[in-house]
């Protein structure tokens, strides 16, 4: 039995395909394949049930796949435990979904990096559903996401601050000049929502379930600067956080009511061991969000 093998035979349990197995862990399908066999052969058992296009784990898969997660979890802990004692500086892996990289992250990164020059960061973007989903599979350390995804409970974190949702126009947009707007008076504007990913959009649309309409959407975009040339051409409205308002004045902010209120934050998984990188990062935030966030609302 090796490393490898495990690792494939996880991919696949997880995906029920050796294909996108495949696709995941950029190898080839024959090599899959093949590692799945050997394991078979040499504990003498049957791991999948197969049948056209997907595969299902027997009882015995069920109990070598539990088995085979937890060795894997542990061999990786051990190996970053290794890194560490041998100064050997892994590379500090952050999820950001766009928009919330460009509202808060490049001034902590700067702020983190001018504390800690030698620690190295890679930057993936990605929506909050996904990038949690990339935690619990520890290819990412840390998340910055919206907290309201599913399964947040199952995740360490640590909350930023909480925004509220705003309804986006330009200046002079007919309904610049309103307090306030309510759903059902969103659900006749041309909207522009994020990509399916965000838990944003799913917060939006279980509001529209609740009064039994659907809302105009226009598109979906994670851009901020798509967006924001949508509104300004008078195209529609966007959906967004009150902070965005900050960095850009020619935008208009109208209150939804009633009022959606998101809690923004950091996640990481229970359970496994930290490096040190990802531990000074962790210790940093809190000081840092307590200096540039004291409010609920910026």
């Amino acid at each position: 039995m090796k490393i490898t093998q495990l690792e494939y035979f996880c991919a696949v349990s997880r995906y029920h395909s050796i294909t996108q197995a495949a696709q995941k862990l950029y190898v080839t399908q024959p090599a899959i394949s093949s590692a799945i066999r050997e394991l078979e052969k040499e504990f003498s058992v049957n791991l999948f049930t197969r049948s056209k296009n997907h595969l299902t784990l027997t009882k015995e898969g069920e109990v070598f796949y539990r088995k085979a997660s937890e060795l894997l979890r542990q061999i990786d802990q051990t190996s970053q435990e290794f890194h560490d004692l041998g100064m050997e500086i892994a590379p500090l892996r952050i999820g950001i979904p766009p928009l919330l990289s460009i509202i808060f992250f490049p001034d902590m990164l700067l702020a983190f990096r001018e504390k800690y020059p030698t620690i190295p960061i890679e930057l993936f973007e990605y929506g909050s559903i996904r990038a949690a989903s990339l935690i619990q599979d520890e290819e990412l350390d840390l998340a910055l996401v919206n907290m309201h995804f599913p399964d947040s409970a199952n995740m360490n974190s640590f909350r930023l601050l909480t925004d509220r949702l705003v309804f986006c126009i330009s200046r002079d947009h007919p309904l610049a000049c309103k307090k306030e707007i309510s759903i059902e008076q969103l659900s006749r504007e041309p909207l522009i929502l994020y990509n399916t990913d965000s838990v944003q959009n799913q917060t939006l649309l279980s509001f529209f379930d609740k009064l039994g309409t659907k809302p105009n959407i226009l598109m979906h975009s994670s851009q901020l600067y798509t967006i924001k040339n949508f509104i300004l051409g008078h195209l529609g409205g966007a959906i967004l956080y009150s902070t965005v308002l900050a960095q850009h004045p020619d935008l208009v902010g109208i209150p939804i009511s009633p009022c959606i209120e998101q809690d923004i934050g950091l996640i990481w998984k229970k359970g496994k061991y930290l490096n040190n990188s990802v531990e000074k990062f962790l210790s940093f935030t809190p000081k840092y969000a307590a200096s540039k966030w004291m409010q609920p609302y910026l």
